[in-house]
């Protein structure tokens, strides 16, 4: 166990939203989140002691077993808590963006940034709108911006939820093909 706080860390409430849309498994949890499983294992631990998740073991289809993660309701309390403030805090990132007030979303991004990967992953902040933000700022995205930011650019916010059925990655294919190009008939758009 690690003596993080909960409050304190993104990837807590990364795990705890995973398990909150119905990632059930540590293997589950690490593809959508991103994180490592060493690190999900970790983190998963943590919020069982914390008594925030409940794991209860059942016989795998092989004859094994394996751990099932739940939220509990003070897990859940805790999520829609953090997730409101943090609903707060895009909203003001997006008034200062529309603002053009480039210093205080700097400022933000200096003291907060840590948080962005976990708006991105539970759909509180737009991920276009996140790069036309860090564009206009100049900033380049961290690996774990850029990994959330790419998966709900292509459409795949929504997998996670969908990824317990089939195990697949249920949002890409959703999203249904080509987005460039295409023959629109062959008439004159005006020059394009």
């Amino acid at each position: 166990m690690s003596n993080v706080r909960v409050n304190e860390s993104p990837n807590h409430f990364m795990v705890l939203d995973a398990i909150s849309r119905g990632m059930k498994t540590v293997d589950k949890i690490a593809k959508v989140t991103k994180l490592s499983k060493p690190e999900v294992e970790l983190i998963v631990n943590d919020l069982i002691s914390q008594r925030l998740v409940i794991g209860t073991e059942k016989k795998s289809f092989f004859g094994g077993t394996k751990v099932e993660f739940t939220i509990n309701n003070t897990g859940m309390q805790l999520l829609s808590t953090k997730k409101a403030e943090l609903q707060k805090q895009a909203q003001q990132i997006q008034q200062w963006y529309q603002n053009g007030q480039t210093q205080q979303l700097q400022g933000y991004m200096d003291n907060n940034r840590m948080w962005i990967p976990l708006m991105l992953f539970s759909g509180i902040m737009n991920a276009l709108f996140f790069m036309s933000m860090m564009s206009m700022m100049g900033m380049a995205m961290s690996p774990a911006e850029s990994g959330q930011a790419g998966d709900a650019a292509a459409g795949d916010s929504g997998g996670a939820a969908g990824a317990e059925d089939g195990g697949g990655d249920a949002g890409a294919d959703s999203g249904g093909g080509d987005f460039g190009g295409g023959d629109f008939g062959g008439g004159d758009f005006g020059g394009f």
